[in-house]
């Protein structure tokens, strides 16, 4: 089906940061977009004020009159989404044309230049900063972001002259595959998905094969120390970059009083006097990967110096809810025990001699299962853990998999409790002090940032 023969666009799971930014696409196109989604959220209620219509009952007689014609209505559908899904059923009997997210974003990008970001984590923010740095530059550019950009309060951006699409390559049920980046960042590789691979070795051999699907002309940017052996076709140029080493490097870092600064190192040119706009020990490493795609796209220097210092981060990722002398809330979408490990250590940096307690809900019991001794060490990095129920997304129960096995492997001397998140806010409430107060994962436990938020305000 070519863009020109749709009329309609049905979503099946609409309600996705990845999908929500595909119907933006195509209504900002002039398609009739609607979809189901299973609760509504802030960002499906600003997609039906945009125009989109959408359920969150399932069942195909929901299903508007004008998406019944398979002739000019394309399905979309998040693998999040069961199977027997009765929607999905429904098209699949029908004769209409249904795909995956990422085959769709692969046709899209096909037709221009793919700026790609893929990891374990770090992809969010990385993505979302050389969408922003390109996008304030002269080069412009499109781009479909894992999260909502404070700088747009949007998760897409559209160019009429731009070459470019950013794009946040997940490698979730290999969704990766289906693109064909021009230039692509690898931020790391840390097991994940064992869900869907099976094992660390599989999961890195998805990487590689990812890195095998870059246009010949087109650059691969690798963090250093990586497990993954790319696998380029010939005539794709291989970069590395770190903090502290690499082609793409940082040189005179300068921390302190609520501020970071250093010197971007490339291979061609170097860029004194960065400014971080989110200013995260742990976006150096971001930074530095959205300078180097900028760079290579052709940003100038004094408009990725710009665009540094006016980056105002993700929604979810490191998001400062509250800032006082009393205190402190944030929230971070960390759900990996790398990404929390991380999140944990900058939020030490930013507040030495504070107590930090952190509420996390576990997302998924796979991921649970293959981690939790992982997820309790990194979490024994606070002075307080909360834990609340696993959040299941798209899985049944697996026997014997609860928050309770992360609590039991938290370190001794770690103060800890394990509650339901419908109790959570009593619990704080409860409490005779908080400091430093993180919200941890990438479940629904963040819909109680706001009376999280007036606890502390109350106190």
């Amino acid at each position: 089906m070519k863009l020109e023969e749709i009329k309609t666009v049905y979503f099946v799971g609409v309600g996705g940061i990845g999908m929500s930014a595909l119907a933006r696409y195509f209504m900002a196109k002039g398609k009739q977009v609607a979809g189901y989604d299973r609760t509504p959220t802030e960002l499906t209620h600003c997609l039906e004020q945009e125009g989109a219509q959408i359920h969150y009952k399932e069942g195909e007689e929901l299903i508007p009159e004008a998406y019944r014609e398979a002739e000019h209505t394309l399905v979309i559908y998040t693998p999040a989404i069961p199977k027997e899904h009765a929607e999905l059923a429904y098209f699949r009997t029908h004769g209409f044309e249904i795909q995956k997210r990422a085959q769709v974003l692969g046709l899209i990008t096909r037709s221009s230049k793919g700026v790609c970001v893929a990891g374990t984590h770090g992809k969010t923010t990385t993505s979302t900063m050389a969408a922003h740095l390109l996008h304030q530059s002269h080069v412009e550019c499109n781009a479909f972001l894992g999260g909502v950009s404070q700088n747009y309060h949007t998760n897409l951006l559209l160019s009429e002259k731009s070459p470019y699409t950013v794009i946040e390559a997940d490698e979730f049920d290999r969704s990766f595959h289906q693109l064909s980046p021009w230039v692509s960042v690898i931020t790391a590789t840390d097991p994940d998905h064992l869900d869907i691979y099976g094992t660390p070795e599989a999961y890195l051999e998805s990487f590689a094969h990812y890195s095998s699907l870059i246009q010949p002309g087109g650059a691969l940017i690798l963090h250093e120390g990586l497990a993954m052996q790319p696998r380029v076709s010939e005539g794709v140029n291989i970069y590395t970059y770190s903090r502290h080493s690499g082609d793409f490097h940082a040189e005179n870092i300068r921390i302190g009083q609520g501020e970071i600064y250093f010197d971007f190192v490339a291979p061609d040119t170097r860029i004194n006097q960065v400014q971080l706009g989110v200013p995260l020990s742990i976006n150096i490493d971001n930074g530095i990967a959205a300078m180097a795609l900028a760079h290579l796209c052709g940003a100038t220097d004094e408009e990725i110096r710009q665009g540094m210092s006016t980056f105002k981060g993700v929604e979810r990722r490191f998001d400062f809810k509250l800032k006082s002398d009393k205190a402190v809330l944030l929230s971070d979408y960390a759900h990996h025990p790398a990404e929390i490990a991380q999140s944990i250590r900058s939020i030490r940096k930013l507040y030495q001699g504070r107590k930090v307690t952190v509420l996390f809900q576990p997302h998924l019991y796979s991921r649970t299962h293959d981690f939790y001794r992982e997820f309790a060490e990194s979490l024994s990095l606070a002075d307080e853990v909360i834990l609340t129920e696993i959040y299941p997304a798209r899985e049944q129960p697996i026997p014997g998999v609860t928050s309770q096995l992360i609590y039991d492997n938290l370190r001794p001397g770690v103060e800890r409790t394990l509650t339901t998140k419908q109790e959570i806010i009593s619990l704080l409430r409860s409490k005779p002090a908080l400091d430093v107060v993180v919200v941890l994962g990438a479940g629904d436990l963040n819909d109680y940032v706001p009376q999280i938020k007036e606890v502390l305000e109350n106190r």
